[in-house]
């Protein structure tokens, strides 16, 4: 009898334990501000002056592009120098979003084999 008791208190602390993790990930979420969908790439290319330096080997750039599905499709949006290192901190920050949801998602389905679950979401208005 002492035993089960003393399972009981280490799943009631391990359920503690993931609903901490759960809010520490998402209060990370809130700082994922400047994030963008995509994927960065630089690249570089020749023009159509065949006097130019980059048809003897030096080509232009390099220049950045977002590369985003839209519509299906994949396209590929050019990202101004200025704009660059925004860009990539935004496809970054949008992994890590990728990463979070992941972490929240493995918490979750512990909670849900302890049964723990349905009381730790609280419910909304509109859920009532």
């Amino acid at each position: 009898m002492i035993y089960i008791a003393a399972e009981r208190n280490t799943m009631k602390t391990t359920s503690s334990a993931l609903l901490r993790k759960r809010r520490a990930l998402l209060a990370r979420l809130a700082k994922l501000e400047g994030l963008v969908q995509g994927s960065y790439l630089e690249r570089f290319s020749t023009c159509i002056r065949r006097q130019c330096a980059c048809h003897r080997g030096r080509p232009h750039g390099p220049r950045g592009y977002l590369v985003v599905y839209q519509n299906k499709k994949q396209r590929q949006i050019y990202i101004p120098l200025a704009e660059r290192a925004a860009i990539v901190r935004g496809v970054k920050q949008y992994e890590e979003l990728r990463a979070t949801v992941q972490a929240v998602t493995r918490l979750n389905l512990k909670l849900m084999r302890q049964r723990t679950l349905r009381t730790s979401i609280p419910r909304t208005a509109a859920q009532a």
